[in-house]
């Protein structure tokens, strides 16, 4: 499961950057990135997302995001994510979690992530200190059965 999830996540390699998009090759947000590999490996979204600005999280004091993963994903320890797993992070102390990837290796000194990448496409990264640094939660996907 967790190697349908990663497949998944780099079919959308490349995909242009577009704001609330969710269309892989036409254009995803790192949102539309999460939904997209949903609708691919779990089935139908269980809601659809409210429409929001880019600058929603700078201006807003709910955690719009991290709700909505704790209704649809399960919760585990930001450590104890593994490949597969959805990573969100807070850009800006006091401000909500507002950016979330698709962790894709944990192999090694330096983790990689799936994430699309304001003002490019959706790349994978290192996950480097920048990104640990501002990593809040982690969840995995409900169809991923562990102990």
């Amino acid at each position: 499961m967790r190697g349908q999830v990663i497949a998944a996540a780099r079919g959308w390699l490349g995909t242009p950057y577009r704001h609330q998009a969710s269309v892989r090759g036409e254009g995803a947000d790192c949102l539309g990135l999460v939904r997209g590999v949903w609708r691919e490996v779990v089935g139908e979204e269980p809601e659809a997302p409210p429409p929001y600005r880019p600058d929603w999280a700078e201006v807003a004091v709910e955690e719009t995001l991290l709700h909505a993963a704790r209704r649809w994903l399960i919760e585990i320890a930001p450590g104890a994510a593994r490949a597969g797993d959805v990573l969100l992070f807070r850009m800006s102390a006091g401000c909500p979690a507002k950016h979330c990837a698709i962790l894709s290796d944990d192999d090694g000194p330096e983790p990689k992530m799936i994430h699309a990448y304001w003002g490019r496409s959706v790349v994978e990264s290192w996950m480097g200190p920048w990104w640990r640094r501002r990593l809040v939660a982690a969840f995995r996907w409900p169809t991923i059965k562990e102990d």
